[in-house]
């Protein structure tokens, strides 16, 4: 199991070193580059807003009720810092980048996987192109510009959903959580979340590009494989975040 482990992690840093290396036609890679932010970050606005948006109230209220059941007076300005707070730290980059693993993780493990099986990567080798870096190279590039900015929206569209629901539970006022908005939050949080958010992206454009790019058997291996990216996406993305928090935040 060990064996096969390190036989794995070698396999994937030896496609990485093929990956990342200058196109042999730009052109070609201009254009893989907008379809693939296209397919993997335009494709995922509405799941993260629609996420975000309820995900917010939800802390938002948690934050409100945790703070009017503690013994202290708390003002109620604070309910707008603290879901920021959350939403930086926490949500928005970690388990939208989770969800993201999930959506985006599959359908690159799939569409690699789908052209293994089918033979397209060996056509591409005896032609003389570097199949990696064609079809993996894009994908990183287009992971690690747009998903900060799906993150930023998220946090945006979060700090929205508590105000919806300050409306529409009446707990606070819109003058207090605007406030506590406004509130001093330090840089540093800032830098870690868009930090942890590069890692991230980086982590769901190559795990399960090399998951499918090794597929090996017919369309039930593709499957699996795609099933497999995801998981091993998802234990790379928790792994790293503590790796992050300990090097950035401690």
């Amino acid at each position: 199991m060990l064996k096969k482990f390190f036989t794995a992690i070698g396999e994937y840093m030896l496609l990485l070193g093929k990956s990342i290396q200058k196109p042999q036609k730009m052109r070609v890679f201009w254009k893989l580059l907008m379809r693939e932010i296209n397919d993997l970050g335009v494709n995922s606005f509405g799941l993260v807003i629609f996420t975000s948006i309820f995900v917010g109230a939800v802390v938002a209220i948690q934050m409100f009720n945790n703070f009017d059941a503690s013994s202290f007076p708390i003002p109620p300005s604070f309910v707008g810092y603290a879901t920021k707070a959350v939403l930086v730290l926490e949500f928005s980059p970690t388990i939208i980048s989770l969800i993201l693993a999930g959506k985006v993780g599959s359908y690159i493990a799939s569409s690699i996987g789908t052209m293994r099986v089918s033979e397209q990567i060996d056509a591409l080798d005896i032609m003389g192109v570097n199949s990696p870096n064609f079809l993996i190279f894009p994908k990183i590039i287009a992971c690690i510009i747009f998903n900060p900015l799906l993150i930023a929206i998220s946090i945006v569209f979060g700090i929205g959903g508590g105000y919806i629901a300050g409306i529409l539970t009446g707990n606070w006022t819109t003058a207090d959580y605007i406030n506590g908005i406004q509130m001093y939050m330090p840089n540093l949080f800032i830098y870690y979340a868009f930090t942890k958010t590069i890692v991230f992206a980086f982590i769901i454009a190559t795990v399960p590009s090399y998951f499918g790019y090794f597929v090996n058997g017919g369309s039930l291996e593709v499957g699996r494989a795609s099933t497999q990216a995801v998981v091993w996406t998802m234990v790379f993305i928790i792994i790293s975040e503590l790796i992050l928090t300990q090097l950035i935040l401690s």
